[in-house]
């Protein structure tokens, strides 16, 4: 029995009913889901802002049926990898893996923990809505994901914006006056 966090995004097209074939699609394993927060675009390329939710999931898996799973997740939402951080129908990253105990690994295909999750909040502040003892291994030791967040920039943690729940109705950017 594996536990593991993962990471969905969207910002092109139905995004907030991508992120329900995620759920949907992990529902059988499903321990908990954050609400959906807004956020910028990472990694400068010019794009919508997207939208982004955590899954803690629970289930008989390897570390590699759980990206398989996202993968094929991916697919169904026509997911296109043509420009890197890029905008995409659907994304799913595994974040954390625990198998009685932190799973790490150097694989290309599968970098564990995810390599760069201590530096997006985008990542950590819904994971830390849903599991507020969350902690994440680092080369530098095993960390609070708390006390990461704490250490991020404030102009980062403050780009997550709560943007309601999955099941409720989708609510209104103000900034533009389109629905998200």
């Amino acid at each position: 029995m594996s536990r593991a966090v993962l990471s969905a995004g969207a910002n092109v097209g139905d995004a907030r009913g991508a992120l329900r074939t995620v759920v949907d699609g992990f529902a059988d394993e499903l321990v908990a889901v954050s609400q959906v927060y807004a956020t910028a675009p990472w990694g400068g390329v010019e794009q919508d802002d997207f939208l982004n939710i955590t899954l803690v999931v629970e289930g008989n898996r390897t570390p590699r049926e759980w990206l398989r799973r996202g993968a094929e997740l991916e697919q169904a939402a026509h997911r296109t990898r043509d420009v890197r951080w890029g905008p995409r129908t659907l994304d799913v990253d595994v974040i954390t893996v625990d198998d009685d105990g932190p799973v790490r690994s150097d694989d290309p295909v599968l970098t564990l923990p995810h390599p760069r999750a201590v530096h997006r909040a985008f990542v950590l502040v819904p994971w830390l809505e849903i599991d507020p003892d969350a902690m994440l291994w680092t080369p530098a030791g095993t960390r609070r994901v708390d006390d990461l967040v704490a250490a991020l920039p404030s102009a980062e943690r403050e780009g997550v914006r709560p943007a309601g729940r999955l099941d409720a109705p989708t609510p209104t950017d103000t900034s533009s006056g389109t629905a998200r």
